[in-house]
């Protein structure tokens, strides 16, 4: 499995992280987890620096349509990317999609950095329930609740 996930409840947090060839079928368990666990409100982060695609634009557009349905289900949790900047080209027409969404959204080259930006104070308190909590105490991830490649989750 390409893609890795980690679901921090307490935190409300979601982290994917692609490792490898990542391909349609990847993204779309990872859509499938996000969607069918409620958690399209949660801070997300994709690393997507150690993966790779060959995946086309057919693909790629039909992804960025799926997520932006996904939209139409709720409000989004604030969403940070991190590519590295020659694969910035291959996503935009996806990241685009994605920043069309009434919700923070940056990218970043820099995985510290887009942590930092998710747990600043102003993405946290976009965020309703316990990722508005700032004194620490939802900050700790929970056990066991690791799920990569998990089927029936970047939204």
């Amino acid at each position: 499995m390409a893609l890795h996930w980690t679901i921090h409840s307490r935190n409300a947090l979601f982290i994917a992280t692609a490792e490898g060839l990542v391909d349609k079928a990847d993204v779309d368990r990872m859509i499938d987890v996000l969607a069918e666990s409620n958690i399209l409100g949660y801070r997300k982060l994709f690393d997507g620096t150690a993966g790779e695609t060959n995946m086309g634009a057919v693909e790629l557009l039909a992804l960025g349509v799926r997520m932006r349905e996904l939209h139409a289900v709720g409000p989004m949790g604030p969403l940070a990317v991190v590519v590295p900047e020659d694969k910035y080209v291959l996503l935009s027409r996806v990241l685009g999609m994605l920043a069309a969404a009434k919700r923070p959204m940056r990218i970043f080259n820099d995985r510290r950095k887009a942590l930092q930006w998710l747990e600043s104070h102003a993405v946290r308190a976009s965020v309703p329930g316990p990722a508005a909590v700032l004194d620490g105490v939802a900050s700790q991830s929970d056990e066991g609740t690791d799920r990569p490649g998990e089927s029936p989750l970047p939204s």
